[in-house]
Parts: structure tokens; sequence; C-alpha cells
């Protein structure tokens, strides 16, 4: 690879079956290969998990992992994405939390904070840290990986989301 390479931590996540690989477990497996390209290097992969769907979808999902390195930047990573999900059947409806063959989502980078106007390349991804099923692979394969906004890294979040400190009823000021 040429010029400045970037780590990325890559979300993986599937809860449709495809026609020719099967369930969404071989789905996650033929993305990883479908994502090592010229340009892309996949470092680690994190162990499949199952987890419940968000919103409307009934599916369970298969969950993962990926480091990247890559010499891309964000928005040229983002549209390799887009055109891996699209190989794998995913059609962006606009409709969110429906079924799918394949999602990929860009979690983290080692540039830091990337905002832009397009909130499908906010980095870190914004709700990241509420979703067991990105944090938990996540902290598997990078649980020193820091995020840019709270400072914590990624074995700490996993830890909080895990365990949630009760609220505290003296603290509410009636």
């Amino acid at each position: 690879m040429q010029g400045t390479s970037h780590l990325y931590l890559i979300a993986l996540g599937s809860n449709q079956r495809h026609p020719l690989l099967g369930a969404p477990p071989a789905i996650l497996r033929h993305a990883i290969d479908a994502l090592e390209m010229d340009d892309i290097d996949v470092f680690t992969v994190a162990p499949i998990i199952h987890s419940l769907p968000i919103g409307p979808s009934q599916r369970k999902y298969a969950n993962s992992a990926a480091l990247l390195v890559s010499n891309l930047e964000p928005a040229e990573l983002l549209q390799r994405l887009h055109s891996v999900e699209a190989h794998f059947g995913r059609k962006r409806l606009g409709q969110q939390w429906t079924a799918r063959t394949l999602d990929l989502d860009i979690i983290l980078w080692s540039g830091g904070i990337l905002s832009r106007e397009n909130p499908s390349l906010a980095i870190p991804h914004p709700q990241f840290r509420q979703r067991g099923f990105v944090l938990g692979p996540a902290s598997k394969i990078a649980p020193k990986m820091v995020d840019p906004i709270t400072g914590l890294t990624l074995a700490q979040l996993q830890y909080r989301f895990l365990h949630p400190k009760p609220l505290d009823p003296s603290a509410n000021p009636a």
C-alpha cells in the first residue's frame, strides 16, 4: 500500500439469508473475504455473535467486527463498503433498522474524529457506545483502541455497557 495508512474498526452485521451463501454467519465470513483488496488489508476479525434486532426487523443478527488497514480516506472506504454491501444484495431504501443481507459501518479510525454534514460518515459512529453487538466484538479485537470523544478504550466502554451504574436518587434535584 502507498500513502498514509489508516486503521479502521468496521462493524459487520447480517440478518437475512443470501440465496447462494446461506445464513447470516456465512455471509459475514464471505464479506470478510470480499473486503480483502489491493488497498484494504483485513488485519483481524472478531468471532461472530448473535444479537436481537433493533427496530421493526424480527430476525436475529449475526455480528462481528474487523480491523482494516488501508490508505483510503474515510469517504473512499465508505463507498467501498457500500459497494461490498450491494454485491451481497443490500438495497439502500432509506429505511433504518430493516432486515439486510449485509451491513458494514465504520466505527472508529486512527484519524480520530470526522464530522461531516453527511450523517452516514460521522466517525466515531454516533451510536456505537450503546450497542453491545458492536462493543462486544470490537473489544475482543481492539480492547485498547480509544474512543476519541470519551477518551475511553473499547474495553472500558464494553465494561460500562455491561455494568451500567444505577441512578443515584439523591443526585436528582427536586
